[in-house]
């Protein structure tokens, strides 16, 4: 099986942990060259910490991680403590002191490094806010034609931080239209197909039959993030957003895809951080992205079971 290579872009984050666990484990086609991190969930020093920790359980040691962007672009900073929790990453027991380190180098000097030494053959993966993203871009212009593909989690045609916005476009809705104009292919992962990889009790209970280390962090990861959805949603369950992008890497026919014109909406009031997404074609703009509205819910479980269990091989 051919290796696909990927950076992470994230703010972990229950669903960002999961995403990274999914994207390391045994099953994965994909070869992580490197993982950033950046505000979102909640401050990027507590993003980067999360991640050390992930890393560190999953035994993930020798793909650098960089600390990135600590605020966006424009707007202050905005985070989700009432769906993460404190750290970001409430519910497990985890290791106050994480064994791995981030390096000395920020996540956009360090995206830039590797999308230019690239053979064209990087695909980003940003579920969080696209802030370092698109200070990559801005700062260094030339990495644009060499991403293979940008891959994120954000938008959809309703919102989850505003009747209108999606969380990660809400937060940095200047970065994201810097992003979604570069001219990168674009595969979107929104709220209309995340909200449908939903952890259901049965889901979870079947996950929680593996024996093994990763496997019971992830079900508590997902028995918190399911209390706070129910409290503030209503949901019966967890929607582990961030993983719809990594399985799709390893398995696109888990999901179904419709190619439409999307764009960013940074000047309403009512609407900001908006996707505005032409399903029916009615603007006759050009299409520029890959937009997910439908998934395989068997087969998408299955993959994650299968990528669980891997971890006790």
């Amino acid at each position: 099986m051919t290796s696909r290579k990927i950076i992470l872009d994230c703010d972990p984050g229950h669903d960002d942990a999961i995403a990274l666990i999914l994207a390391a484990s045994k099953i994965s086609n994909l070869q992580l060259e490197a993982i950033t991190t950046v505000a979102g969930n909640v401050e990027v020093e507590k993003n980067t910490l999360n991640a050390l920790k992930v890393c560190d359980i999953i035994g993930l040691d020798d793909v650098p991680l960089a600390q990135g962007a600590n605020r966006p672009l424009v707007k202050k900073q905005e985070i989700a403590e009432e769906i993460h929790g404190e750290t970001g990453l409430d519910g497990p027991a985890l290791p106050a002191h994480p064994s791995k380190q981030a390096i000395d180098m920020h996540a956009v000097d360090l995206l830039i490094e590797k999308v230019l030494a690239s053979d064209n053959d990087i695909t980003l993966v940003p579920t969080g806010p696209l802030t370092n993203i698109a200070l990559a871009m801005v700062r260094e212009p030339k990495i644009i034609p060499k991403i293979k593909e940008i891959v994120l989690m954000g938008g959809g045609t309703f919102g989850n931080w505003t009747p209108a916005a999606e969380f990660n476009i809400y937060v940095d809705a200047e970065a994201a239209k810097v992003v979604f104009e570069s001219g990168v292919p674009i595969s979107m992962f929104g709220l209309d197909v995340t909200h449908q990889a939903v952890a259901t009790d049965d889901v979870v209970n079947k996950l929680a039959k593996i024996d093994n280390e990763v496997a019971t962090f992830v079900v508590e990861l997902l028995t918190f993030f399911a209390k706070t959805y129910k409290e503030h949603f209503g949901f019966d369950g967890a929607p582990i957003h961030d993983a719809c992008t990594i399985a799709y890497l390893i398995n696109p026919s888990i999901f179904q895809m419709q190619r439409v014109r999307v764009d960013i909406e940074t000047k309403g009031e009512f609407s900001y951080g908006l996707t505005s997404i032409d399903r029916l074609g009615v603007t006759g703009r050009e299409p520029n992205v890959d937009f997910a509205y439908g998934l395989d819910k068997e087969k998408f479980w299955d993959l994650m079971y299968d990528a669980l269990a891997s971890y006790s091989n």
